[in-house]
């Protein structure tokens, strides 16, 4: 079963974090991604990030690996690299060089900062990038200090599926113009693009810089995780008037007038408080069995560990195996044909 990007021949140079994840997301869909590493460092099968390549090994510092590079760059649509500003240049590897050998090529740059710019040269990750966007500072409770989510948002969110995204647009004008460009994805610029929503809220909404005191970030009651008797937590996303009645029938509060100040900033501490109560009254399980499959919209926290043999991510094929790692099946799904129930299968496998 051929992905939606077969045909594509797209050469990475070995990196870390944002450049491999998207290299997997265009692989995992059809691509032939071809991983250029060094001598002694070819891709780990165990690794997701590193699946579905075909490895090469070259060293950047002769000439001979610049000349494989090269050789490379020119059957090729596209090139992912996640080097310093100026690097690919001082190895004879930069935009003017790889497009004189190949015009249609789409290059691809994955960077924190950016490709210019005062920060341009200095060292940094994830956490440091969504700081600088301002997209930290609203990640965390009240009266908490920031907090970050892993590098979710800055490595993968706003750098490698951002690159990913501009390269498949890259790639599409390069098929109808025949000539290629050079994305400067930047960590920085993609984790506030992802905020685009909570940017408009400020001014639409009313949504205040103090953290952990707005609708959807853990300020409401309606709008939180909670624990519940055995340790374990749930996860409560009910918002609209609809899904918030159906939450105060399944928690008893429907005949309590206290509740039905929903959108009263005010009430919200006094409301999850009472909530908070109610919820460590049952274990998780018994929580899921009487809201899970609803319109309250809810959901049990799950570890890592727990998740991929969730019934629904089962059904799914959400999770796969391989090589002995478990790790999250290809994602979207395409399909050539749309079966009775309008679902689509995983892409399959690559590698």
């Amino acid at each position: 079963m051929a992905g939606p990007l077969s045909g594509l021949r797209i050469v990475e140079l070995a990196a870390i974090g944002p450049a491999p994840f998207c290299g997997m997301m265009l692989a995992d869909h059809g691509a032939e991604v071809i991983y250029v590493h060094r001598a002694g460092a070819a891709p780990n099968p165990r690794d997701p990030l590193l699946r579905g390549r075909t490895p090469v090994e070259a060293d950047l510092k002769t000439a001979e690996g610049v000349a494989t590079v090269r050789a490379l760059v020119r059957e090729a649509d596209g090139l992912i690299e996640g080097f310093r500003p100026g690097v690919m240049e001082r190895l004879g590897l930069g935009p003017d060089v790889l497009h004189a050998d190949n015009p249609r090529l789409v290059y691809g740059r994955m960077t924190g900062w950016g490709q210019t710019g005062p920060l341009a040269q200095a060292a940094g990750h994830d956490i440091n990038y969504i700081a600088l966007s301002g997209t930290l500072h609203a990640l965390g409770r009240a009266g908490e200090k920031p907090t970050p989510p892993i590098n979710l948002v800055g490595d993968f969110g706003g750098g490698a599926m951002m690159l990913a995204f501009g390269m498949l647009a890259g790639l599409l004008q390069a098929r109808s113009t025949g000539t290629g460009t050079v994305i400067d994805c930047a960590m920085t610029e993609g984790s506030a693009l992802l905020a685009s929503m909570i940017w408009g809220f400020r001014k639409t909404l009313g949504w205040k810089d103090q953290r952990g005191t707005n609708l959807i970030d853990t300020g409401s009651h309606f709008y939180d995780t909670y624990e519940t008797a055995d340790g374990g937590h749930v996860a409560i996303g009910a918002i609209e008037p609809q899904f918030y009645a159906q939450l105060r029938a399944a928690t008893g509060l429907t005949d309590d007038p206290e509740f039905d100040a929903q959108m009263n900033p005010a009430a919200w501490p006094a409301l999850k408080a009472r909530l908070a109560e109610i919820f460590r009254t049952r274990t998780r399980d018994e929580w899921c069995a009487a809201m899970e499959g609803t319109d309250i919209c809810f959901a049990p926290v799950l570890s890592m560990a727990e998740a991929p043999s969730h019934p629904h991510n089962v059904a799914r094929g959400a999770f796969i195996e391989r090589e002995g790692v478990v790790q999250p099946a290809p994602a979207p799904r395409f399909s050539t044909g749309v079966s009775g129930d309008g679902s689509a299968t995983p892409a399959q496998m690559p590698g």
